[in-house]
């Protein structure tokens, strides 16, 4: 089981209940499939200690992709600035203490690898199939578009998809998670599980295909 008292001392932007679905969805694909489930967007880890946690109870390893250097919204001057995450001495955002304390406070060490950099550039080089998928990274259209396009025909089939930070409206929130959650269900190679307040549960129901080029697939898109 996961520790609620550190993960809520953790920052990051993950309600407690979409965390407990996290959890219980990550061992239910690491005891059915058997394989590494992957996260993109690592943060400080509040994210990671749910999936890890289920991990831990699955037997099963996962990587978390993040540049560690922050969000377009988290820079200095924007509106999810943190000073504390702010280093001094490459003036940049780095979270890669954050999460890899976080991951040694819950034990978590040898069932979640850090992997830093580009979601991207890592995701046209990995060839292991997996057993899940959480999209969490940069919500602008093209990243998440990107990761959606270079990630999702990696997932298994009967692994699941999870979409974070889906706003019915935009009055709410940006709208590039929403319509990565609503493309992926028209695709015909995901059905519906569940959703609970942002977050959307998908399941792989067919192989999908690798794209030639992120940027012709996103043009093709005509959103």
């Amino acid at each position: 089981m996961y520790n609620l008292d550190l993960i809520e001392n953790t920052k990051g932007f993950l309600d407690k209940e979409e965390g407990d679905v996290l959890y219980n969805f990550a061992l239910k694909a690491s005891l059915e499939l058997k394989l590494p489930g992957l996260e993109i967007g690592s943060y400080c880890g509040k994210s990671s200690l749910y999936l890890g946690a289920g991990c831990r109870e699955g037997n099963n390893l996962m990587f978390s992709i993040d540049h560690h250097r922050g969000s377009e919204e988290q820079q200095p001057g924007e509106e999810y600035f943190d000073k504390e995450l702010f280093d001094r001495e490459s003036e940049k955002i780095d979270t890669l203490p954050f999460f890899r304390r976080a991951l040694f406070m819950a034990g978590l060490e040898e069932y979640v690898v850090p992997v830093v950099g580009s979601s991207h550039k890592i995701g046209a080089v990995w060839t292991t199939p997996l057993s899940f998928l959480f999209i969490d990274g940069g919500h602008s259209l093209e990243t998440e578009f990107g990761d959606y396009l270079v990630w999702s025909p990696k997932i298994k089939e009967n692994g699941y998809l999870f979409v974070h930070d889906i706003f019915d409206s935009p009055g709410s929130g940006g709208q590039a998670p929403r319509l990565v959650f609503e493309k992926a269900l028209s695709s015909g190679h995901f059905k519906f599980v569940e959703r609970i307040k942002t977050l959307g549960i998908l399941k792989k129901v067919s192989s999908g295909y690798i794209p030639d080029s992120i940027k012709t697939e996103f043009d093709k898109m005509n959103i």
